[in-house]
């Protein structure tokens, strides 16, 4: 067959001019995309660093809707959605990316973890439990450790919590040691209140041995002995708190000198309590001196010399009391005016109590409650 040159050189700017139109009919469609998608992306940026999550919302869904193939619009408007407190709409967004076929494997653990995220939010223990226990092993391993740990002590699971923080100690995420005290302190704490007294011993002497340093473990290790009538032990651990951390001490001088008092070594407490009281003066401190030393004499000078080093309204309270012609209508203002001060602050979130928490109640932090009470810091 003969081969007509003619109908190549007709045919060649035929087939010149159909991939011209088709090159900028693409061009036409990718540029109209990318005017839409990132404007209205641009927009739901705009609104919610100017705090308008709402509007904010309407402008990802918009987006998402435009390019439903890209991921971290998903993931914005998924995270949205969970801090505004609409767990239900995060989970649906963050389930739909986990089921895409062409999500990448590091993609979907990213998913996995963020509706991990979202039934934790929820309240959903179990679920979040099983969807962390699912990143083991991922980029995201640590992050889920931390998050089962503080899932863990959220439910007072606190033997899976002490293992949590074994796990993570181990892995190289930091010192754990004083948390998981804290852990089998609060076993100690279950082992008394079923009746266990073995189990209480055994788990405040794993406490003391993983943190030696930590206070917590002696502080309950003298309450376990006061309570089951043995003072002396009781004070042989409060002195070895005293020694090892005797900042602490304040937490237990009236059941100190209580203890004393019943095993015979009041002199020996008092000659304590008094040296701890000239070095840095303290109410629980005076208090509990005051228990051993009933002499009033001696009582009224050693609050008027309180009053001079720490010039607080509980000391004024104090002095006050020990004036035969105060006004009692004076005493008491000045003592209701003195309780708010004598109340125990969380150095992390500021929540305010009237006994001392290991654990903050308002923002669940370990050791962020000084031992000294508001008026004396």
């Amino acid at each position: 067959m003969d081969f007509d040159l003619q109908w190549l050189l007709l045919g060649l700017p035929i087939a010149f001019a159909l991939g011209w139109i088709g090159s900028r009919f693409d061009l036409r469609q990718w540029k109209r995309e990318q005017k839409s998608s990132p404007k209205a992306y641009y927009k739901g940026l705009n609104l919610l660093l100017n705090e308008q999550q709402d509007k904010a919302i309407d402008a990802f869904i918009e987006a998402v809707q435009g390019d439903p193939d890209t991921t971290e619009l998903h993931f914005a408007l998924g995270n949205l959605f969970r801090r505004r407190g609409e767990v239900e709409r995060a989970v649906r967004v963050h389930q739909h990316l986990i089921q895409r076929a062409d999500l990448s494997a590091s993609e979907r653990e990213r998913a996995r973890n963020a509706l991990a995220q979202d039934y934790l939010k929820a309240g959903l223990f179990d679920r979040a439990e099983e969807a962390y226990r699912a990143l083991e092993g991922t980029p995201f391993d640590t992050e889920a450790r931390l998050a089962l740990l503080q899932l863990h002590e959220r439910s007072r699971d606190w033997r899976a919590a002490a293992d949590d923080a074994a796990r993570l100690e181990s892995a190289g995420a930091g010192s754990f040691a004083s948390r998981i005290a804290h852990h089998w302190c609060e076993l100690a704490l279950e082992a008394d209140a079923r009746g266990d007294a073995a189990a209480g011993v055994a788990a405040l002497a794993r406490a003391r041995e993983t943190a030696p340093a930590s206070p917590r473990p002696w502080v309950e290790s003298g309450q376990q002995h006061a309570k089951a009538g043995q003072h002396a032990e009781a004070l042989a651990a409060w002195t070895e708190l005293q020694q090892r951390h005797p900042g602490s001490f304040v937490l237990v001088a009236a059941d100190f000198a209580k203890a004393a008092r019943s095993a015979g070594q009041a002199n020996t407490a008092l000659a304590l309590l008094q040296a701890m009281h000239d070095r840095q003066p303290s109410i629980d401190l005076m208090r509990a001196i005051d228990t051993l030393d009933t002499d009033p004499g001696g009582t009224g000078r050693r609050h008027a010399r309180f009053l001079e080093r720490q010039p607080t309204l509980s000391a004024a309270a104090a002095v006050l009391r020990d004036a035969p012609d105060a006004n009692p209508g004076v005493i008491a203002a000045v003592e209701n005016a003195a309780k708010p001060l004598q109340r125990y602050r969380c150095a992390a979130c500021g929540f305010e109590a009237q006994h001392y928490f290991w654990q903050c109640p308002g923002c669940l932090s370990w050791d962020s409650y000084p031992p000294q009470r508001v008026e004396e810091t």
